[in-house]
């Protein structure tokens, strides 16, 4: 499982000239699996982003969690974080999860967010417009193969 974190000050997603979910002050994860992922992956990657101190204390140092500063996630499927652009200028997406195995990953993965935060997803293989306003800017790569 690999995921990129952005801290967020305000973040939405819009799907089919709608806006579908929104936060406030928190994370945008955008997150894709491939074919060994288990459980195991799922839990790693969730312990790491609601503990991952990246936001803030009063000093100015990035000292706090989203669970500290009581922020949201908004969580967005991202296939192409899987891309292997090793050979040619077109990427290869064959090591990505297929859709229907990946949706019942992703959306556990949600449900384990939203057991300690308020996690707002995107829709599973929609075309969706991720507006994010990256705070800091601060983005962090994961990926569950590397613990």
């Amino acid at each position: 499982m690999k995921v990129v974190i952005q801290r967020s000050l305000s973040s939405f997603v819009i799907i089919n000239n709608k806006k579908y979910n929104s936060i406030d002050k928190g994370l945008v994860v955008l997150s894709c699996f491939t074919k060994d992922d288990t459980n195991d992956d799922i839990n790693y990657i969730v312990k790491k982003v609601l503990n991952l101190r990246i936001f803030d204390d009063e000093n100015g140092v990035m000292n706090k969690s989203i669970l500290d500063v009581k922020g949201q996630i908004l969580s967005i499927s991202q296939f192409t974080l899987y891309a292997d652009t090793s050979k040619g200028n077109r990427p290869s997406y064959i090591n990505a999860l297929k859709g229907d195995e990946a949706i019942v990953l992703y959306e556990k993965f949600n449900k384990l967010l939203n057991d300690s935060v308020i996690c707002k997803p995107g829709v599973f293989g929609a075309e969706m417009l991720v507006n994010i306003e990256n705070d800091g800017p601060v983005t962090i790569v994961i990926d569950s193969k590397n613990k």
